[in-house]
Order: C-alpha cells, then sequence, then structure tokens
C-alpha cells in the first residue's frame, strides 16, 4: 500500500517549481534586505495557503477527469471565458519573462555571459527538458524534482552558514508592514507564491496521469495526492522562508543592493565563494525547471479555454520575445523581476474564484465537494488576496 502511495506522487513537485521560480528569488532577497525579517509572515501565509489551493485543483482533476480550464469552458459563457483565457495568457507571459530573466542572470553571474544570449542559452535549455516531458511524464516529473533538490540544497547550506538572529526571526512571524513600499513588495511575494498558472496545471497533471482510474480508486488517489501537495507545498515554503532569512541574515544593513546581483556580490564578501555560487547555481535550476512546467501551463491554458493547441516548440518559441526584449533594452532585472510578480497578484482571483465555485459545487465533484470549511478557509484566503490587490492598485496607480 505505502508503495502505491509513493507511486501516485509526483504532480505536486512540478506545480511547486512555480513556488520558488526566480520571482521568488527576487522578492524574497528584497524584502529581506530592505526590511530584514518583517515580511516573513507573509511568506508563510502565502505558502499555506498555496498548499491549500493546489490541493483542491488537484482533487479537481482526480474527480472530473477534467482540469480548470476545460471546466471553466464547460460552466461559463463565452464572453467570460475568452475573458478567463485572455488574463490566462497574460499571466503565462509574465510568469515566462520573470524565468528568463532569473536564468540569465544566475548564467551571468556563475560565466560572466550577458545577459541576452544568457536568455538564449536558457530557451534553448528549456527545449531538452521540455524534450523529457514528451518522451515519458515520470521522466519529466523527475527531472523537475532534481532541479527542485538544487534549489534546496543550496538554500539548506546558506542556513547552515547563517548567523541568523532567531528573537528578530520570531518577530518577523507576527503580522505588521512598514510604510506602502513592504505592502507592495508583501503584494509581489503573493504573486510569487500563489501563482495561478500553478493552480491551472496541477488539475492538468492529475487529471492526465490518473484519467481511466475506476470510482473505487479514487479515494485513495485524492489521499495520495493530500500527501504529495503536504510534502511539495512544505519543501517550497521551507526554501521561500530560507531565502528571506537568509537575505535577512546576511545582506540587511551591509549596504548591498537589494538586488540578485547585489545579493551574489554580498554573499561573496561576507560568506565566501561557495555560498555565492550556490546562490546563483540555485537560480539557474530555478530559472530552467520553472521555464518548462510554464510552457506546459500555458498550453494547458488555451487548450483548455479555448480548445486550441499549438506544438509546445513553437509557444516557447513566442514565449521567449518578451522576455528577451526585456534583455535587450537593459531593464534592471530584479526590478522586472518584482513587477512581473506584482502584476501575477492580479491574475491569482481569475483562477482562485473559479476553482473555489467549482469544488463547492455536488454536481461537479459528486461525492468529493469540499465540505464547507475548506470552502469558508479558501473563500477568506481569496478574499484578503483580492483586498490586497485593491490596495495595492490605490498604492500604485497615483504614482504611474
Amino acid at each position: 500500500m505505502r508503495q502505491r502511495m509513493v507511486g501516485l506522487m509526483g504532480p505536486a513537485f512540478v506545480a511547486a517549481v512555480a513556488y520558488v521560480d526566480p520571482g521568488n528569488f527576487a522578492t524574497n532577497v528584497e524584502s529581506g534586505a530592505r526590511f530584514g525579517f518583517l515580511l516573513l509572515w507573509v511568506v508563510l501565509s502565502a505558502n499555506v495557503v498555496a498548499m491549500l489551493l493546489q490541493y483542491l485543483s488537484a482533487k479537481l482533476g482526480i474527480a472530473t477527469g477534467r482540469n480548470l480550464p476545460e471546466l471553466c469552458r464547460d460552466q461559463y459563457p463565452r464572453p467570460v471565458v475568452w475573458g478567463l483565457w485572455f488574463q490566462a495568457e497574460i499571466v503565462v507571459i509574465m510568469t515566462d519573462l520573470a524565468e528568463f530573466i532569473g536564468g540569465a542572470v544566475a548564467l551571468n553571474l556563475l560565466f560572466g555571459i550577458p545577459m541576452l544570449q544568457g536568455g538564449v542559452l536558457i530557451a534553448v535549455a528549456s527545449f531538452v527538458v521540455l524534450a523529457i516531458r514528451t518522451a515519458r511524464q515520470r521522466r519529466f516529473e523527475a527531472a523537475i524534482t532534481a532541479l527542485l533538490a538544487v534549489v534546496v540544497g543550496a538554500f539548506l547550506y546558506h542556513l547552515l552558514n547563517a548567523d541568523i538572529p532567531y528573537g528578530e526571526m520570531a518577530g518577523g512571524l507576527v503580522p505588521g508592514f512598514e510604510g506602502s513600499a513592504s505592502v507592495l513588495l508583501a503584494a509581489g511575494i503573493i504573486g510569487a507564491t500563489v501563482m495561478p498558472h500553478a493552480v491551472y496545471l496541477h488539475s492538468a497533471l492529475t487529471q492526465e496521469r490518473f484519467t481511466g482510474d475506476r470510482e473505487s480508486h479514487r479515494q485513495v488517489l485524492i489521499r495520495a495526492q493530500r500527501i504529495d501537495v503536504v510534502l511539495a507545498m512544505g519543501v517550497a515554503g521551507l526554501v521561500n522562508m530560507a531565502m528571506l532569512v537568509s537575505a535577512a541574515s546576511m545582506l540587511r544593513g551591509t549596504g548591498a543592493e537589494p538586488t540578485l546581483h547585489g545579493a551574489y556580490e554580498q554573499f561573496s564578501e561576507g560568506s565566501g565563494a561557495l555560498t555565492a555560487t550556490l546562490f546563483a547555481v540555485a537560480l539557474l535550476a530555478s530559472g530552467l525547471a520553472s521555464s518548462s512546467v510554464g510552457v506546459y501551463a500555458g498550453q494547458v491554458v488555451m487548450q483548455g479555454f479555448l480548445r486550441r493547441r499549438i506544438p509546445l516548440s513553437l509557444r516557447r518559441l513566442i514565449a521567449v520575445v518578451p522576455a528577451l526584449a526585456v534583455l535587450a533594452f537593459g531593464v534592471d532585472p530584479t526590478h522586472a523581476l518584482v513587477l512581473s510578480q506584482v502584476v501575477l497578484s492580479f491574475g491569482i482571483p481569475f483562477a482562485l474564484v473559479p476553482l473555489l465555485l467549482l469544488t463547492r459545487r455536488a454536481d461537479v465533484m459528486g461525492a468529493w465537494v469540499n465540505r464547507r470549511a475548506t470552502t469558508v478557509a479558501a473563500g477568506c484566503a481569496t478574499g484578503v488576496i483580492v483586498l490586497l490587490n485593491l490596495v495595492l492598485i490605490a498604492l500604485v496607480v497615483p504614482s504611474l
């Protein structure tokens, strides 16, 4: 039984890559460098919310045999479906932007490769990972999980070598802000953590992997996915917290710029070349893994909402263009990453509200409909995120 349960796990680890992508590096490093441990509670809360939402997405795919975009297409009027598809494509574009930029920054830090050429190399490498998925789903999951393990190992080393003021760190678990800049950064953290494209993707991963299982097996499948989500999202949450704690412990008060380049230089000066190199290697692994997952999510979005499918290789080429344009114009990469995550935060309600409405319906979910407490918890989380987005609009729009 235990062997069977282990064999059923894996989709959540693919989705979890979206929770430790280069956007997370940028927001967590900037948060730790500028505000210390202040926003640690945001990182923790966002990952707990993500755990619940990814489980609902996984359950949706198993219970219905369909993914979230497909169910939206079936249940909602065409104008609503087209609107959901349009914003989902913007989400995917912003996701790709963050991943390419992050990978290009990593190559620049490690080998001195110019940003534009680095972006091209990341695109080429992601084709290789996507080819693995085309060959076999389990191998794709294994490759993505291995890249995630690189990120975990790097930040475990960081924590072991950081001089952490545990009293201050505990204070960061108490909710609070320091001005509008910290609210903006908190929105970026949420946008980088609760990823809309991962919500769409997870339902497709479970749908695709478990289609054809008998009704009697679905309870076992859902139980396995619950464990899968807790483990995968737990790992992602700990990595995100480790990023912020490392930045707060090693960068705060040093005068280092709150950017990826500034973090790399300060890690090198303050903790040694190995610490800095592992940071860059983790960033590279994150960019490569999440770029491949992002393209797959884009295919799920188009096929689900519109019944249209284009080759993954063509989608990959299309996704490259905006990212390479940003790199070619010399936009500050960390600033671009943080802003991309803020844009992603606006897309969260458009994924979460349909997910919540569908999983609470017995005519859609059958015996696996949400319990009332689950619906209330997910509804409260969605409401808080929407409220934060409204606050963000009030802060950002007047300054444009």
